[in-house]
Formats: structure tokens, C-alpha cells, sequence
């Protein structure tokens, strides 16, 4: 995860943690496509073993190699102000998304068999988080690769758990809140925690707190608790316990039955840069033996610096990704956080005698990994759960499989388009995926003028609603800045396209939405009420003035989605 400070943006463009655009296009991240053979095996030059190897491995080079050392994510990033994408390129053929033209054919060689579970714990769950049909739980048909080979570094790549991984807690009905305080606060003053949906931070309180929780040691503190009441995923960033009294710079939820990624309303989900809890991906410690040839799900991965995008010549991010580390043009790479890498199907693993590094390839070549954040250093960074066991070099340094290791980095190529996705049941995938793509891109987070009237308003971020105090007086308040529309670009409707336009409404409450293409007013919803919605011509250059009227009788609730609608 890369370490960054945190900062309270204008209005409600903040994405911290990582998050954010980079100031990325709309261009195609990759446009040349990979000629798939089998790989030719780097030629690694001797390296002394060193006394114990936690983490990351240095990398092969012409001259005597670094002593190993722990992989330190980025230090040097601070959170974005406005996210930035481009249109998705590992997806369907028969999506919007745009697809290089010149990439080659799929591999001819059989696609590698999904593995069969045993779990029998269902999707949404602790042990299998997210919907059946998530990114995190499908897998791509007949991918087409770019030619983009990651570079090395200063380590050699890794598949581990520790300082900079994360663990996941399972909450129970019986246990009881925690309160949770920004960093900084004193005796006499309260910090808040930094909470990039509402755009601001607040003191959290997690209504069940499972004893044991530990953040990870390494400087982004990661931990990720999961509420199976609520069906929530809390994840936290840079937690650690002070004086007997939690404190995190930042804290997002995601639904442990949705997609596992941000939606372009409520963009960041959790701490790792692409806005999503750290522990989405994670090799977990219930799957390492459980006598499967591969995991039943993509990875999670980090990149460095010369692999990544810079946000200029390549988008800095792409779907399903909504957001990435915001220096981005410090990166001098081609690949941009969200991409999917796998390894070709014939990429040969028959030498390979570590059975967790096996393991770790057959599902590089089934179902691949996400790039969810940047490090320092090193190539690649595969994570694994913290507390799982998970050493590939148990015995201390071994060559052999620091050879491998770096033969799969040169073998690793990011998908830019599939045939199709098969859902963690086997069935096709492909509607389901493409609808991710057509979310919900308004939110009500604010920030909110009150233009008359007496009650107040709250916004709810775990209902993504706008709270209205109880009045007998009509309130109206404003949101004029256009910050509730979302600033992922990859989600924006093109224009001359149709969006729907829909409101939930309580007790009253009312909400109207005026379009507007330059200075003038292209569309105006005028006041809506619960259930009714209606469909808009997207103009160029649009811009939204969103305004909310509370209920006169009691206390009252308004919510509305703006959707891409064919």
C-alpha cells in the first residue's frame, strides 16, 4: 500500500489513501498486443543468501545484487483531488469499453480449467467475499495480452503477507462498538478520521469490534473488519492503538455482496489506491492448503513506479478501478491500477517445485491479478493474508525460486480485451460485468446550502442518502458546485447518450436535478418525488446543480441515481 498524506479536498472531489486519479486521458492504456510463447527464462546471477528473507527480494541485476529488504510501499504520494480514467479495456469484446484494434488473436492453446471449490461457504460471505458474478470471482475467456513486460527494479518480485498486507476480522452479533479517532487528537480536541465519501472526516464508531484486530505493522497500518450483519467490509488505513484508544487517518466501507470495487457515485471503498478494502484479493489463509491446483479468484497486485502509467500518455487508472495513486506522472510504466495481468496459458510451470508458488501461477493463468496499488522497488507484489504462513522461502533465500519469480514478471501482460467472463458458479458473466460499467454516477454527498427554511440536513454515506431533520417547514438546500457528480471519467456518459435520472424519497422529501451544457440550462427535472424518474439527453460539457426539499411532516429522506441508460 503507498504511504500518503491525507488531505480534506474542496467540496467532494477527495480520494486519499491512494486514491484518485492521476490526471489520466481517455486513451487506450495499451494498443500492441503479445505474441504468446513460451517464455524465455532470465538468466539470474548468483545471490548470496542472506539471513533471513521477510519480504520483498532484490532484484537481479549485472552487478552483485541489494541485500534483501522489506518492501516499503510509496512514501512520496498525497491524496488526489480528482480522480481520472479511461474507458475499460479488460472486458467483454461486446462492451462499450474501447479495445485496442491491433492486439493479436487469443492463445491457441487451451485455456487452463478452473479449479473446482470445496468451500462451501457462500459468495457475500467472510470466507468468499463479494457477489458470485464480481470481478474478484470470475475469470476471463480467451484474454488477448498487451506487449508492455514489466520492467525489474531495485528487489526482486514477491508473494507474501506482512508489514504492508492486511488481516481481516470477523465481527460477531455480541461484540460490542469501538470508536474510532483521527490522528492527533488530544485530551481537550478530537480529531476526525478521514472519510473520502463524505468528503470531509468524522469520528467513526463501528458498531461490533472483534477482539484481536491488528493493523499490519508497516506504515499504512492496514486492517479490514468484516460485519456480516450488516453485510459491510470496514477498512481502515493507518490504524493503530494510542494510549488504549484506536486512531486511523482513514476509513471507507465497502458491501461484502457487491462487486468488491468502487461504483462512480461512491467511488472509494477502502485503502489501497484503487479505492478498494485491502483485503479484496488477498490469498487467505483458509485457501492455501485446501488442495486446489489454483485460487478460485484473481489476485491482488502492486506495481512500482517504471511499470505503472504515467496519467498522461496512458491513463492512470481504468474500470473497474475509480481511482489511483495521484502521482502518477512520477510513474514512467504503460500499465494503469485496475488493469487485470495474467500469464499466458502455455507459460510453463512444470519446473516449478514450490507448491505455493505453483499454485500462485496456475491461477495467474486462469484467473490472473488486479493492480490495486504501487510500492517502492519492487516489480511485483502479490499480497496474501497476514497471519496465513505464507513464505515461499520458508528455509531462508533460494535462488531457484527467486528465478522463477522473475520469470513470471517477464511473462506477465495486462489483458486488454476478453471474449467473454465466467462467473465463481461457471455461468457467463458478461451482462452482469458490463452493467458494472453503468452505475450510478450522482451522489448526495454535498456540500449542501441551505437556500431557506429551518431542519438541517446529514448526509448518510452507509445509505448514501441526504438525512432531513423533523420540521413543518418546507427547507430547500443546494448543491451548486457540480460535486456530486462523479469525477471518474471512464463512468462520465458520452454525450448525445441517454441517462435516467430516478429518485427514492421519504416522508415527503423532494429532489430536482438542472443539466447544464456551458452557462446555460439543458435539462431541468424540476421537483421530483419518491419513485419518479425520467430519462435525459446528455449534452457536451455538462454540469449539474442538484436541488433538495425536505418533507413537511416529520422527519424525511431523499437519494436519487443518474445511470447510463441504452
Amino acid at each position: 500500500m503507498t504511504l500518503r498524506v491525507l488531505t480534506t479536498l474542496v467540496a467532494t472531489s477527495l480520494a486519499a489513501c491512494g486514491g484518485g486519479g492521476g490526471g489520466g486521458t481517455d486513451s487506450d492504456s495499451v494498443t500492441a498486443a503479445l505474441v504468446v510463447s513460451k517464455p524465455t527464462p532470465v538468466t539470474t546471477p548468483a545471490v548470496s543468501t542472506p539471513a533471513a528473507v521477510a519480504a520483498s527480494i532484490p532484484a537481479p541485476a549485472a552487478t552483485t545484487p541489494a541485500v534483501p529488504v522489506a518492501t516499503v510501499p510509496d512514501s512520496s504520494t498525497t491524496a488526489t483531488t480528482t480522480p481520472d480514467a479511461a474507458p475499460a479495456v479488460a472486458l467483454p469484446a461486446n462492451t462499450a469499453a474501447t479495445i485496442p484494434t491491433n492486439s493479436s488473436a487469443a492463445p491457441t492453446t487451451p485455456t487452463p480449467t478452473a479449479a473446482t471449490s470445496t468451500s462451501t461457504s457462500a459468495y457475500g460471505t467472510y470466507l468468499r467475499p463479494y457477489a458470485v458474478n464480481s470481478l474478484w470471482n470470475s475469470r476471463p475467456v480467451n484474454p488477448v495480452f498487451g506487449t508492455f513486460v514489466i520492467p525489474t527494479s531495485s528487489y526482486f518480485p514477491a508473494v507474501q503477507s506482512g508489514a504492508y498486507s492486511t488481516g481481516v476480522f470477523l465481527a460477531s452479533s455480541t461484540d460490542q462498538p469501538m470508536t474510532v479517532i483521527g490522528p492527533g487528537s488530544t485530551a481537550t480536541w478530537t480529531a476526525g478520521v478521514s472519510d473520502p465519501d463524505i468528503g470531509g472526516s468524522r469520528v467513526i464508531t463501528i458498531p461490533r469490534w472483534p477482539a484481536g484486530v491488528l493493523p499490519a505493522s508497516g506504515s499504512d497500518g492496514h486492517a479490514d473488519i468484516v460485519d456480516p450483519v450488516t453485510n459491510i467490509i470496514h477498512s481502515f488505513w493507518q490504524l493503530k492503538q494510542v494510549n488504549g484508544q484506536w486512531t486511523a487517518a482513514l476509513y471507507s466501507w465497502s458491501s461484502l455482496t457487491g462487486t468488491g470495487w468502487g461504483d462512480p457515485a461512491h467511488y472509494y471503498q477502502g485503502s489501497r489506491a484503487v479505492g478498494i478494502p485491502a483485503s479484496a484479493g488477498l490469498i487467505r489463509k483458509q485457501e492455501m492448503k485446501d488442495g486446489l491446483p489454483s485460487y478460485t479468484h484473481p489476485l491482488a497486485m502492486s506495481l512500482t513506479y517504471n511499470a505503472l502509467s504515467n496519467g498522461s500518455s496512458a491513463p492512470a487508472y481504468i474500470f473497474p478501478a475509480t481511482s489511483a495513486d495521484n502521482s502518477a506522472s512520477a510513474n514512467t510504466g504503460a500499465i494503469p491500477e485496475g488493469a487485470l495481468m495474467m500469464l499466458p496459458p502455455n507459460f510453463d510451470s512444470s519446473k516449478i517445485a514450490n507448491a505455493d508458488l505453483k499454485k500462485v501461477v496456475e491461477t495467474l493463468k486462469l484467473y490472473g491479478a488486479y493492480v490495486v496499488d504501487r510500492n517502492t522497488g519492487t516489480p511485483f507484489v502479490i499480497y496474501a493474508e497476514n497471519d496465513a504462513g505464507f513464505n515461499l522461502m520458508p528455509k531462508g533465500w533460494d535462488n531457484t525460486v527467486a528465478s522463477q519469480l522473475d520469470q513470471i514478471r517477464a511473462s506477465l501482460r495486462q489483458v486488454v480485451s476478453t471474449s467473454g467472463w465466467i462467473d465463481g458458479n461457471g455461468n457467463p458473466a458478461d451482462d452482469a460485468i458490463k452493467a458494472q460499467q453503468s452505475t450510478n454516477i450522482l451522489s448526495m454527498r454535498g456540500p449542501w446550502t441551505k437556500q431557506s427554511g429551518t431542519a438541517t440536513a446529514t448526509y448518510d454515506t452507509y445509505s448514501q442518502s441526504l438525512l432531513f431533520s423533523a420540521t413543518t417547514t418546507k427547507t430547500v438546500f443546494s448543491n451548486t458546485n457540480n460535486s456530486g457528480l462523479t469525477p471518474v471519467k471512464w463512468a462520465l456518459p458520452k454525450p448525445g447518450t441517454t441517462v435516467k435520472f430516478s429518485v427514492t424519497a421519504t416522508g415527503g422529501a423532494k429532489l430536482r436535478l438542472q443539466v447544464y451544457s456551458g452557462s446555460s440550462v439543458n435539462y431541468d427535472t424540476w421537483d421530483m418525488a419518491d419513485g419518479q424518474s425520467v430519462r435525459i439527453l446528455w449534452p457536451v460539457g455538462a454540469w449539474v446543480v442538484v436541488t433538495a426539499t425536505t418533507g413537511t411532516n416529520g422527519a424525511s429522506s431523499v437519494k436519487a441515481e443518474l445511470v447510463p441508460s441504452s
